[in-house]
């Protein structure tokens, strides 16, 4: 039966949009861009625009816009995030960042720990790493799915039926959330591992950094090829018009954060926002009531 689309907002398409409907290949994915004369103006302007229009969003109070994170290492999400976010306002505004599962989030199913994170209405939620992780990490390590406690689940004996089904309920999980005012925008920030080293490099030089590298980090880059496997099948397996990838560049942190930034304002401008109205009842009282403080 073909996939329905779901009555809701569709966020404008860029030329980083991945379509579900042709092949992608992550390995081949550009992580350098010449796009905007002055990253850094651009950056500014967008941070402004964001900030005015995040007032509108929460004043609104129907929808909520999701932000979500994934990437290689040392691809730059947390400055991303910092900087594309850097003029919202907090009461408006939440960042969660997903590690290895607790005990309590493996006993239940994958999307259980994150659907607990969404935004409210009115605000922006930031998923740094995501329910993704579940068809990313563990699906380089499937031995991970050990300790998920599933039903004849047998991690040496995974095929790939399993992460499609994994695909799907992720589709319909966030058709479910695009219909009830939930607006989803998905990062995917392409580094390069000639640029991914050279960021571990200097991070073991500047002792400010050091604290930012593990040796995990090290060891999954070993798998660097069986990652890009896994999002080349992911990204266009997950992306529709209501929940859209986009693949960002990122081996220049300047554009990166430009880019992001015009996709985040671009869209919440295109947003149908409405500042709230009162009733010719209430307008009238508040009338009243700046006529007295106006004669105090």
């Amino acid at each position: 039966m073909p996939e329905s689309q779901p009555h809701a907002f569709l966020p404008p398409k860029t030329k980083q949009t991945i379509s579900p409907k042709k092949a992608f290949s992550a390995g081949k994915a550009p992580t350098k861009t010449s796009e905007f004369d002055d990253p850094k103006d651009t950056l500014k302007e967008n941070v402004q625009r964001i900030y005015d229009l995040q007032r509108k969003l929460y004043a609104d109070n129907r929808y909520s816009l999701l932000l979500v994170f994934q990437a290689m290492d040392a691809a730059g999400k947390d400055s991303t995030i910092r900087t594309v976010l850097s003029g919202v306002n907090p009461a408006g505004f939440q960042v969660f960042s997903f590690k290895q599962p607790s005990s309590e989030e493996l006993e239940h199913d994958f999307l259980w720990r994150s659907a607990r994170r969404l935004p409210e209405r009115g605000r922006i939620g930031v998923f740094n790493r995501s329910y993704y992780e579940e068809s990313l990490v563990v699906r380089v390590h499937p031995e991970y799915l050990g300790g998920q406690n599933m039903p004849d689940v047998d991690p040496a004996k995974i095929d790939k039926d399993f992460w499609k089904h994994r695909f799907e309920s992720i589709r319909d999980h966030e058709a479910h959330l695009a219909r009830n005012g939930t607006v989803i925008l998905k990062f995917w920030l392409n580094v390069s591992p000639d640029e991914q080293k050279q960021r571990f490099i200097d991070r073991l030089t500047t002792p400010e950094k050091l604290w930012k590298f593990s040796k995990s980090d090290l060891s999954e880059r070993g798998h660097w090829d069986d990652y890009m496997e896994a999002y080349s099948e992911m990204l266009p397996a997950t992306s529709r018009p209501w929940a859209p990838w986009f693949a960002i560049p990122a081996d220049s942190k300047k554009r990166m954060r430009a880019m992001v930034s015009q996709i985040v304002a671009d869209t919440l401008e295109a947003m149908p926002l409405r500042w709230p109205k009162v009733s010719e009842s209430r307008a009238a009282e508040y009338a009243e009531i700046l006529k007295q403080l106006e004669n105090e």
